[in-house]
């Protein structure tokens, strides 16, 4: 019997790496959604989609994520971080969740790789969001969720630090970049393969290890560093790169000065590899450039 795949926003950066991988399981049916074609705020619509196409497990890609936005947003930014969350965990029935959450849960003070365990903090709309939406899901669903927490998302989709990198390292002379945050970037084309892993290891072995886990791809850099990286990758040589201090660089939401994940729990539990950032990164500007 084929299992069923609700995939809810389907047509972000994460969502249509997903679609890219459908036709590698034809074990499964896959239903990628977005908000013209179901509602999350719409616990009914919901119900009755999950019902009327049997879905066992739901991917929800659909977030609010315009970090700086957020903070004069507060009513939609939590209607689709936290409603919608509840209202899938509500209507979901049997059906098992993976969720995507992000390393904005903390507060970006720690001095080592963040484990699933340690204290969270946000200090962002967007951060408080997104917790409160963890929370939700694991109040009404513990057993039947696993909730991934990554961080610095790009993509050949949709609109990235990569993408918006590459754009002004062609237009202008020089580019003013943060040195002084620490994180691991994550290609979306990476996390999507991790999650079908998962479906397809929880259908093989009839167990579904709920909880809470980390992503991103190995390996350690500054925003700085990860700029210098795309541009040496997509042969652009005209533009100088400036490191500035987080205080230089003005923006609305506080950013996490360190975001490096753990992820011996994800590897552990799921026998991962997982490739190092900038070899996932020559892979995506390739993409890119074809």
């Amino acid at each position: 019997m084929q299992h069923s795949i609700l995939i809810t926003g389907a047509n972000g950066q994460l969502g249509s790496e997903l679609q890219k991988l459908i036709p590698l399981y034809p074990q499964f049916r896959f239903f990628p959604t977005d908000i013209d074609t179901l509602d999350l705020c719409n616990k009914a619509a919901i119900e009755s989609f999950v019902d009327k196409n049997r879905i066992d497990y739901i991917i929800n890609c659909a977030a609010y994520t315009a970090v700086d936005k957020a903070e004069d947003d507060i009513a939609l930014c939590y209607r689709i971080n936290c409603d919608a969350v509840r209202n899938l965990a509500e209507a979901a029935g049997q059906a098992k969740i993976i969720h995507i959450s992000t390393d904005y849960v903390f507060d970006g003070t720690s001095d080592r790789p963040l484990r699933e365990t340690d204290k969270t903090n946000p200090q962002s709309v967007y951060g408080k969001s997104k917790l409160e939406g963890e929370q939700i899901l694991l109040k009404i669903a513990p057993g039947g969720s696993i909730i991934i927490r990554t961080a610095w998302l790009y993509s050949s989709f949709g609109n990235n630090f990569v993408k918006t990198m590459i754009r002004l390292g062609k237009e202008k002379d020089s580019l003013n970049v943060v040195n002084d945050q620490i994180g691991t970037p994550t290609y979306a084309a990476d996390l999507a393969k991790v999650i079908l892993q998962i479906i397809e290891e929880s259908e093989k072995n009839n167990t579904f290890h709920a909880g809470i886990y980390h992503y991103s791809n190995e390996g350690v850099c500054t925003w700085y560093d990860f700029c210098l990286k795309i541009h040496e990758l997509a042969g652009i040589k005209t533009c100088k790169v400036n490191p500035v201090s987080t205080a230089e660089y003005t923006v609305k939401a506080p950013r996490p000065l360190y975001s490096v994940l753990d992820k011996t729990k994800i590897k552990e539990t799921f026998h991962l590899k997982i490739p190092q950032w900038e070899e996932s990164l020559e892979k995506a500007i390739q993409l890119l450039s074809s």
